[in-house]
């Protein structure tokens, strides 16, 4: 069972020319409901299971296991979730996720760059009111070493989520502004003084959408878009998974940024070697 509402089947019906449009000039694109109840429920128990340490495989990513916050209060965010979380798993590597991509990047296969499971505490009980945000952040910052910016994000919310729990804020149009000096800036704690620089930095309009999602529900966004979040003023937690996506056929760009996949290219890496094989698996065309 796939736990997804929507067949690969019916994604050339879904992603039609006027959604494709929206995503090119926005920069973003919500989706309806992908993901039944059943799963989000499983994958709420995922990430409950990945904080207190039980994973379905022995072994974790690059990225290291889970390690538990010197504040209980802090941002969770791990990377390559999917190496320790079967449920995750069946989620990120969703042949819909990836034929829903494909069409919105124009590209005829995709291939997963890496997921994430990120866990934003509420703040309500605790009183406290200024943390933990996300940082204004185009993705691409981190990606340099990719040879294309056109890659995909999928962020999927696992309960009702808008401004009051710390829902995703994105920047209208922010994809046609290009690469924007440090904005690999998702750890800060600013968004106000930060937005204002970037907004100086790229000479383009800041238009600051609240990206309102029911559960189950997904935000398509470039790798160029902007943007972040506030804090979670709830007493529960805002969890969400996420898949990143990249053409099939992205190589690596030597000399750039740093980024942890490019171990998987081994020693001898060299620019213009494919980003391949087993550590970026693929999405679409379905096999």
């Amino acid at each position: 069972m796939s736990g997804f509402r929507v067949h690969v089947s019916d994604v050339e019906r879904l992603i039609d020319d006027a959604v494709i449009a929206e995503y090119r000039q926005r920069g973003y694109w919500r989706s309806p409901k992908l993901i039944d109840d059943a799963t989000i429920a499983r994958l709420r128990v995922a990430h409950e299971r990945l904080w207190s340490g039980q994973f379905d495989r022995p072994i974790p990513s690059q990225y290291g296991p889970p390690k538990p916050p010197a504040d209980p209060g802090d941002l969770r965010q791990l990377c390559n979730a999917y190496w320790l979380s079967d449920e995750i798993r069946r989620v990120v590597t969703s042949p819909v996720l990836g034929a829903i991509g494909a069409r919105l990047m124009d590209v005829p296969a995709v291939r997963l760059w890496h997921d994430q499971a990120v866990h934003k505490p509420g703040a309500g009980a605790r009183g406290v009111t200024g943390k933990p945000s996300v940082g204004w952040h185009q993705d691409f910052g981190y990606w340099q070493c990719a040879s294309t910016t056109n890659m995909c994000t999928a962020w999927i919310a696992l309960q009702d989520t808008d401004l009051n729990n710390g829902g995703m804020r994105t920047i209208v149009g922010s994809h046609r502004w290009g690469l924007v000096p440090e904005s690999n800036n998702f750890w800060s704690q600013t968004l106000d003084g930060d937005a204002e620089r970037f907004a100086k930095l790229a000479k383009g309009e800041w238009s600051d959408e609240p990206c309102v999602l029911k559960a189950g529900e997904a935000s398509f966004h470039h790798a160029l878009t902007f943007h972040g979040s506030g804090p979670n003023f709830t007493d529960q937690p805002r969890m969400c998974v996420i898949a990143h996506m990249m053409p099939g056929d992205t190589t690596y760009r030597a000399g750039r940024q740093v980024h942890p996949n490019l171990v998987f290219l081994g020693p001898d890496a060299h620019d213009g070697q494919p980003f391949a094989g087993p550590f970026w698996p693929v999405l679409w065309p379905a096999a």
